[in-house]
């Protein structure tokens, strides 16, 4: 990480099943930092047990703009309280599809005396299909993405740009995670 004595606001954003939860944990736990994804505190407000599969379709249920604005809140909300205890950084992990949300992030950090940092993750529609699939088979996955949502959530994404948004980093996802880590700490250091 590079040596700033900023904290720093870690975003790992994307589309489902882009790597982006993966790599957060992974990153979180090799730094030590808080991380908090957005479909664990989505179920969590609900009231869900975080593996409970909801089927409810794009836009519908605990997923409606409003809920979802919710869910966001309350990880701000955390990422802040850890921030003010003195966290050298908080990981947030979601979707983060219009920049309304990630300029939240921009102004939180602004406001805590923080940097954020983007890592925007991406791959192919072949391996967003694989990783779903696996997905639909683990008992203990959290996520309720399923290839139509994805389809849905790649329509409305408002793809972040570089000119505009400067603190971002693009990481393709096709590569084995620890290879992916590093690269990610590479960047970022």
């Amino acid at each position: 990480m590079r040596s700033s004595s900023l904290p720093v606001l870690y975003v790992f954003l994307g589309l489902i099943a882009s790597g982006k939860s993966t790599l957060a944990e992974r990153f979180a736990a090799e730094h030590g930092l808080p991380c908090y994804n957005t479909d664990r505190v989505r179920k969590e407000l609900a009231g869900v047990d975080a593996g409970q599969s909801r089927t409810e379709r794009y836009n519908q249920g605990i997923y409606t703009r409003e809920f979802t604005g919710k869910t966001y809140q309350k990880l701000l909300d955390r990422a802040a309280a850890d921030l003010a205890s003195g966290a050298s950084g908080v990981v947030l992990d979601g979707s983060y599809i219009r920049r309304e949300e990630r300029d939240r992030v921009r102004h939180l950090a602004i406001r805590m005396g923080a940097r954020a940092v983007f890592v925007l993750c991406r791959c192919s529609d072949e391996t967003v299909r694989l990783r779903l699939e696996q997905r639909a088979r683990d008992p203990e996955a959290v996520s309720d993405g399923r290839w139509e949502i994805y389809q849905a959530q790649k329509e409305s994404f408002q793809e972040p740009d570089p000119e505009v948004e400067p603190d971002l980093v693009i990481l393709e996802t096709e590569m084995p995670v620890d290879e992916l880590i590093a690269e990610v700490n590479r960047i970022l250091s």
